[in-house]
């Protein structure tokens, strides 16, 4: 039997503390019931899908330990566990580990599921280059693999009740004055996410100084744990909070906040979350991980069926995923949020997995790569010659080439296989145009910035 080092077991004792008590603190922060019903759902209703392992590609294991959060960036992992498509590709161990919160994520890849940890999972982006690099992991280079873009919009910016009529929107023309006058006061607005220097926290920068409000001068910034988000807002910890579904509609559903904007709103069809494991188990694994990705494409094809988000609501909502009520996941899934001081009904800007607007949304293009390595120069979290060495990195860490492989043989039609690694230019919802030919170009158009030296 392999034996935990003192230092695993440590690490493993801690990550599962920190677990149950995120799960409680979580239960106490949301109201949630004391028993989650699921009109009759077993809470993990695995489909009888049968076998699609070819001779040949028979994974090499079993198993895999990928880690998630309770936000809908994780449904796919959770669908092909719940459905059967893990199993259906010959992967019929497969364990889905809820992190407490994304530093644990990031130590539990980091220790590896043979210490007590994760393969791999699911994770904002850029962390995956982050962890590969070792910034993030105190100097440890753990090498990874982004596999797969998991699902595009979900998330929204909450601003607390006591701000409503002060007409903070998508927005904030003539609001610089407001933000100034807090910061004069002494008192900045709070502007809070889960994890710093990822997707949530750019979301929120980019929204601040596309009206003219700087993030680093005018407000102050926050990392706060999901769980603690409802009640830190209740109490006036907070002024504002990005994140993924449901959380923001759960927010206005207590009456805490209200959603400035959807990041659907500030980038239509924009990359979130991504599939990302460790680069050993997937050099060691490649059969695995392409029936791991066949398994994740086909429940991506599953949750994009609209026709399929009332029975995903019953089975995210279960205590053993989200612990939730039903009817906080539904209409966010549907398109249709209600902000507080408005409304949206646009299937459009629901989360979306595997197909949107601008075709693939499951392929990772490695141009989306490079926008996160540019906004993360934007903000000084890496320095200004990262842009000399981003296609260098990009190519180590994007494995868009085994996402193709693997749809190959899942048979998905040429026309939904991306022929190009780059989606091409994009826009912004305040003008601004990202040509990932030319990032330097987006950052030299970029009136608030705060390059490193």
């Amino acid at each position: 039997m392999k034996h935990f080092s003192s230092m695993s077991r440590r690490n493993f004792l801690l990550t599962a503390g920190a677990t149950t008590a995120s799960t409680l603190l979580l239960k106490g922060c949301l109201g949630n019931p004391p028993e989650q019903t699921t009109g009759g759902l077993q809470a993990s209703p695995v489909a009888n899908v049968g076998s699609a392992v070819k001779a040949g590609e028979e994974p090499e294991v079993k198993t895999v330990k990928l880690g998630y959060l309770p936000i809908v960036e994780a449904a796919p992992l959770i669908i092909a566990q719940a459905k059967g498509f893990f199993a259906k590709h010959g992967l019929t161990e497969v364990s889905l580990d809820k992190q407490a919160n994304w530093g644990a994520a990031r130590d539990n890849v980091k220790i590896g599921a043979g210490g007590g940890g994760i393969d791999g999972g699911q994770w904002q982006m850029p962390m995956p280059y982050l962890i590969s690099e070792g910034i993030i992991t105190d100097g440890a280079q753990v090498p990874m693999y982004v596999l797969a873009q998991l699902n595009t919009q979900g998330n929204g910016i909450a601003i607390a009740n006591k701000h409503i009529g002060k007409n903070i929107g998508l927005k904030l023309a003539d609001q610089t004055a407001f933000f100034g006058g807090l910061k004069s006061q002494g008192g900045r607005f709070k502007a809070a996410y889960t994890f710093p220097k990822a997707n949530q926290e750019f979301w929120i920068r980019y929204w601040l100084a596309a009206g003219g409000v700087d993030p680093v001068e005018d407000v102050e910034l926050l990392t706060v744990p999901t769980a603690q988000t409802v009640a830190d807002m209740k109490r006036g910890a907070m002024d504002a909070f990005s994140t993924g579904d449901p959380w923001p509609a759960r927010i206005v559903a207590d009456k805490t906040g209200f959603i400035a904007a959807l990041t659907g709103e500030i980038w239509k069809a924009h990359p979130e979350e991504y599939l990302a494991v460790r680069k050993d188990w997937v050099d060691k694994h490649p059969k695995a991980t392409k029936a791991m990705l066949k398994a994740v494409m086909e429940a991506q094809q599953w949750c994009d069926d609209f026709n399929n988000r009332t029975e995903m609501a019953k089975i995210l909502a279960t205590r053993e995923y989200f612990n939730v009520p039903e009817n906080v996941l539904i209409e966010p899934l549907m398109g249709k949020y209600n902000l507080g001081e408005r409304t949206v009904d646009d299937k459009s800007l629901a989360v979306m997995y595997w197909k949107d607007s601008k075709g693939s949304v499951s392929y990772p293009y490695k141009s989306h790569d490079l926008w996160f390595l540019t906004e993360s120069v934007r903000w000084g979290f890496l320095p200004q010659n990262t842009l000399d060495k981003a296609k260098e990195m990009i190519d180590k860490v994007n494995r868009e080439d085994l996402w193709k492989q693997a749809a190959q043989e899942l048979g998905v039609a040429s026309a939904d296989i991306p022929t190009s690694t780059s989606r091409g230019v994009e826009e912004f919802f305040d003008g601004v145009k990202f040509d990932p030919e030319n990032p330097k170009a987006y950052l030299d158009s970029l009136k608030i910035k705060k390059l490193a030296a």
